[in-house]
Formats: C-alpha cells, structure tokens, sequence
C-alpha cells in the first residue's frame, strides 16, 4: 500500500510543481507557497471526516500497537489524542515545508521547471551527508559513490552550456531546499508515530494540522506585509486552486507512505517524480530539456539510491 500512495504522491507533486512553476511567473514567492495550502485545509479535512464516517478507527487496537511499538504498557495519558510531542514534529514539519517550498519557488525563477525540481530532489543526498557529519549516521563506500554522483548531477545543471553559467547561488538554494524537504519528511513520520490512531487516521490528522498550521502562518504574514499579494492570487483562482489540490492529493500521499515506511524508503521510491517531472515539463509547459540535463536529473535518482543503499 505504501507503494501504490507513494506514487500517488510523486505524480501529484510533478504537476503540482509545474503549476507553481507557471503562478511564480506573476506573483511573489510567499504567494506561490501559500496556494499550495490556500484550499488544501478543507480538502483535508473532508478527507479525515469520509476516514471516520467510513472506517471508524479501532482506538484499543491501535493503543496496543503503539504500545507493543514502545515495549511498554499504554497508560491513560498516553492514549491522549495529541501528545505532546505531536505539537512539537507538527510545528517543526510545518515550518520546514513551508522553507522549502518557498526556496523551490525561487529555483524555479532562477532556472526552469525541470532544473528547479531536479535540484529539489537533493533531498535524499543532503540528508544523508547531514546524517553523517550531525547524527551519527554511517555510510557505506556504495552511500558516499552516491553523494559523489549526486553532486556531479547538481554541477551539470548548474553549469548549463559553460563554467560562466556555474551558480553558487543555485547550488545553495537547491542544498537547502533538499535539507528543508529531508527535515519535513523526517518529523511528519515522528508525528504520525506518537499518535494511538490506526492507519490511516494518524497520517490524515497529521496532514490536516501540518496544513491548517501554515495556512494561518502565511495568510497572517501576506495580510500584515503583502496584501497585494493576496490580491493577485485572488485574481488567479483557478490555478490557486489547481495548486491546492494537486499538493493536498500528493501531500495525503507522502503523508500515507511515511506512516506505513520509513522515510528512506519511500523518498527512494519517490525518485520516481523525475520521470514524470521530465514528461510534464516536456508535453505541459513545452520546455525542452536538453539530453544533458536530462542525464544529470537520472543521475540525482541514481545517487539517492545508492545513498539510501549505502
């Protein structure tokens, strides 16, 4: 199962990312990252209310999982809806998604669609060094292959037709985008683990208060320091709204995974958004992606497998 919302989440997210790339054209990048949340919150939590009018969750069977998961008995307050410790990964995971997806928007106005959702996909690859270098995390000769690979796929893209085109600034952006989207993933898992909710009822709470958290942050921030900006995508609804529901579909997707799998795991399936990320750039947005960069997009997918092997 986890397979099949793993691929649900990469083909919605392919075209979500295009839809941005096209809003980014026009409006700011704080306006590009809240129409992915806009209308996402009610999508979300029409999804969570058909979960329980249509498979009502076992609450003792799911008390007995996590407590069979932790070693010990479940005691009252651990079968509290939302623990402490759930705040802390949804406030974390909401924030860093939001980082990301504004640093996503702005690689897509430095470079094309295709480049600035390859350079995104580094996620796999930043996290794995961060691993090593902060957490303790080893990687095998096969894992450091793959970072060598990956960086080489970054530079090909980076340099486009000559060393003048190399950008540092890119390079960054795209290392720090991959690190925000790493992060997000990492305590969206952490907080559907901490929940006594069965699958999936645990991932689809965690998805709407990670988006009900950054909608209220974004609209708070547009409305106090860009109002205009709220006004232009007013005036662009239905790529608003086409934005929203493509990334509440990959978001309920990503989300589902990460709670039946470990992170590694699935981002290692999700590398298959570079396949679709090459036939929407190529037949939606006609942007003709050169066989050089083609290859160095193969290239990222190729080296987070080896990382995530390694």
């Amino acid at each position: 199962m986890w397979i099949v919302f793993t691929f649900l989440a990469a083909f919605m997210q392919s075209w979500r990312n295009a839809l941005q790339s096209q809003l980014s054209r026009d409006v700011k990048v704080a306006g590009v990252t809240l129409a992915r949340f806009l209308w996402a919150g009610p999508i979300a939590a029409c999804y969570l209310a058909a979960l329980y009018l249509f498979l009502p969750p076992d609450l003792q069977q799911a008390g007995q999982q996590v407590g069979q998961q932790a070693g010990q008995q479940v005691g009252q307050e651990s079968l509290q809806l939302f623990p402490a410790p759930f705040w802390g990964f949804v406030l974390g995971a909401a924030l860093m998604q939001i980082v990301a997806t504004g640093l996503m928007v702005k690689l897509f106005q430095l470079r094309d669609f295709a480049i600035g959702a390859g350079l995104a996909k580094s996620e796999a690859i930043v996290a794995a060094v961060f691993g090593a270098l902060f957490f303790g995390t080893q990687l095998s000769p096969l894992g450091w292959l793959g970072v060598v690979i990956g960086a080489v796929a970054v530079l090909l893209m980076s340099k486009g037709a000559g060393v003048a085109r190399l950008s540092p600034q890119v390079l960054l952006l795209g290392l720090a985008c991959g690190s925000a989207f790493a992060l997000t993933s990492l305590w969206v898992r952490e907080a559907s683990l901490v929940l006594t909710l069965p699958f999936p009822h645990s991932a689809a709470w965690v998805l709407f208060w990670v988006i009900s958290v950054q909608t209220v942050i974004l609209l708070l921030f547009l409305y106090l320091r860009d109002r205009q900006t709220l006004a232009a995508l007013w005036r662009r609804p239905k790529l608003t709204l086409a934005i929203s529901v493509t990334s509440c579909l990959g978001s309920i997707g990503w989300f589902s995974a990460m709670a039946l799998q470990a992170v590694p795991y699935v981002k290692t399936l999700g590398q298959v958004e570079v396949f679709f990320t090459l036939i929407v750039a190529g037949s939606y947005l006609k942007q003709k992606v050169k066989p050089k960069e083609m290859t160095a997009l193969l290239l990222i997918a190729v080296a987070a497998i080896l990382v995530i092997w390694g």
